[in-house]
């Protein structure tokens, strides 16, 4: 076998995540990985993302698979009623939401650049969850 032919049939790199700090087991997580700075953290625009709900129950650790290598940003919105989006009072997220290297959070989500990371390969990362009401 060739290196060429092995590097083709590599497996596309998988980035467990691991998430903290969720209030309750209600609902779903619905995550987005994107390598998309216009689509973050709103991934909905970006047909290359990869979106997936995870139930809140199983939501300490999963797995998402990358399309390829490159740089990429996770974001995550604890849906606690199941209505596959996030609920807002005032301006205010009313459900909690994360995001890969747990970038500060001033007024509106962060950056893609704070938020992203390089995958390579195989890799992790931990993502603590916020609530602002």
């Amino acid at each position: 076998m060739t290196l060429l032919t092995a590097a083709a049939s590599a497996p596309p790199p998988t980035v467990e995540v691991s998430v903290t700090g969720l209030r309750s087991m209600k609902g779903q997580l619905l995550v987005c990985l994107t390598t998309n700075p216009k689509a973050f953290p709103d991934c909905s625009k970006d047909v290359g993302s990869v979106r997936m709900a995870v139930k809140a129950a199983d939501a300490g650790d999963f797995v998402m698979h990358a399309p390829k290598a490159g740089t990429y940003a996770i974001a995550v919105v604890h849906d606690e009623n199941s209505n596959d989006k996030m609920d807002v009072a005032i301006f205010l997220p009313k459900e909690g939401f994360g995001f890969s290297r747990n970038p500060t959070i001033t007024v509106g989500p962060p950056s893609f650049k704070s938020a992203s990371f390089a995958v390579a390969g195989d890799m992790r990362q931990s993502i603590r969850m916020k609530y602002m009401l």
